[in-house]
């Protein structure tokens, strides 16, 4: 019976940290849309520009369709996306340094600069929190993170025929 109510308790916990992650997710995706109504921007323009952002952070050159890939989106919305995101003044179009035959995307200084302003003091509250705690704790909870975001990111991938649910 002790086994059996340990067992409830840890899942009861474990259902608890989910909640805590979708409203944490809730809250940076309101971040996210302030950002985006200040810029005249939409869901998929901000989720492209971090894309983008990563991409650059890694030290990788990210083309339309890698793009396209990243917010799954057709080749033909890519391009209008690009397009728009381009006649904003956000990205711009560039000839690979290693393979000029490539295009790829950079965000501009105006959009990193945007993007500082706006995330930069959310960004310093966020690492301040960490300081109270200790390194070895800060390595599991990257090592959730990252699996939650697998999980979450198979979870969206999943194909599913209409009507279709998972649980």
């Amino acid at each position: 019976m002790r086994v059996q109510q340990e067992v409830e308790v840890d899942v009861e916990e474990r259902s608890e940290i989910a909640l805590l992650l979708r409203r944490l997710t809730v809250e940076l995706d309101a971040v996210g849309e302030r950002f985006a109504g200040i810029h005249g921007l939409g869901r998929t323009d901000v989720r492209a520009l971090v894309a983008i952002m990563d991409a650059a952070r890694c030290g990788r050159a990210l083309t339309a369709g890698a793009l396209g890939a990243a917010v799954e989106l057709s080749s033909a919305s890519v391009t209008a996306l690009v397009d728009r995101l381009e006649r904003a003044g956000h990205v711009r179009r560039v000839r690979d340094a290693t393979d000029r035959r490539r295009v790829v995307l950079e965000m501009t200084e105006s959009a990193q600069s945007a993007g500082a302003e706006f995330f930069g003091r959310l960004q310093r509250d966020l690492v301040a929190a960490m300081g109270e705690f200790p390194d070895e704790e800060l390595a599991v909870v990257r090592r959730f993170l990252e699996q939650m975001t697998d999980a979450i990111m198979h979870h969206a991938r999943i194909d599913q025929t209409p009507g279709e649910r998972t649980n």
